[in-house]
C-alpha cells in the first residue's frame, strides 16, 4: 500500500504554455509526453463511489495497470489517499490479483462484494507531460500537466468534459516542499486554482449530468 500525496491545480487552457515554460526552466528539459487512457469501473448502484473508492484500468505506453484508490481527503488542492496498483495482461480487470495486493480490510470487502457487478462507467483520455524536479531540502516531486477529456456514454448520449490541470506529486521528502512549489508556480502562472475534484469524481458528475 502507498499513500499518494499530490497537489492538483486547475489550469486555464490559455495558460498551458506558461506552465510548460515554468517546468522546462525548473527541470532544464522539455519534459516527456505520455498518452494515458483510463476506464473507471463501478456497479450499476455505484457501490464503490458510495464507499469513497475508485477503481481504474489504465493503458500506458508500457502496458496496462489496474488501480484501486481508497477513501482519502482533499483540501486546498492537496489530495492524500491510499492506493494499490497491479499490472494486468490487457484491457480487463483482474480482481483477484488486485485483492491480493490490497491490505485494507474495508476496501477489500467492498471490492469483493462489488466484483460480480462491475461495469465500465466512463473514460478519461489525456496526454500527460512529465518532469521530475529536485527541490530544496532534498525533496523530489513529479510535475505533470494533463490535457484531454472525460467521456461518458449515458443511454447512447456521449457526454464530454475537458481536462486541463497540473499535478504535483511528492515522491520523496517533506510535504512542505509541495506547497512551496505550488506557491512559486502560482506566482508565475496566473489563473491557477486549487482543484479538489479529481478525475474520477468528474466522471461520476458527468454521468449524473452535473
Amino acid at each position: 500500500m502507498g499513500i499518494e500525496r499530490e497537489i492538483k491545480l486547475a489550469l486555464p487552457a490559455e495558460q498551458a504554455d506558461a506552465a510548460i515554460r515554468y517546468f522546462m526552466e525548473r527541470a532544464g528539459k522539455a519534459g516527456r509526453d505520455v498518452p494515458l487512457d483510463n476506464v473507471y469501473f463501478d456497479t450499476p448502484a455505484l457501490a464503490l463511489t458510495q464507499a469513497k473508492i475508485a477503481l481504474r484500468l489504465r493503458r500506458t505506453p508500457d502496458g496496462w495497470l489496474q488501480t484501486l484508490k481508497a477513501a482519502g481527503r482533499a483540501e486546498g488542492g492537496l489530495h492524500s489517499r491510499h492506493e494499490w496498483e497491479v499490472p494486468v495482461a490487457g484491457e480487463a480487470l483482474e480482481v483477484d490479483s488486485l485483492a491480493a495486493a490490497c491490505d485494507d480490510a474495508q476496501a477489500l470487502a467492498v471490492l469483493r462484494r462489488a466484483a460480480p457487478e462491475l461495469i465500465p462507467l466512463f473514460r478519461t483520455s489525456f496526454t500527460r507531460r512529465l518532469w521530475r524536479l529536485a527541490v530544496a531540502g532534498g525533496a523530489r516531486i513529479e510535475a505533470a500537466i494533463d490535457r484531454g477529456e472525460v467521456t461518458a456514454d449515458v443511454n447512447g448520449e456521449v457526454r464530454r468534459a475537458p481536462i486541463s490541470e497540473i499535478e504535483l506529486e511528492l515522491l520523496h521528502g517533506d510535504e512542505s516542499a509541495l506547497h512551496a512549489l505550488a506557491a512559486d508556480l502560482s506566482s508565475k502562472v496566473p489563473g491557477l486554482a486549487p482543484e479538489d475534484v479529481n478525475k474520477a469524481q468528474r466522471g461520476y458528475r458527468l454521468r449524473a449530468g452535473v
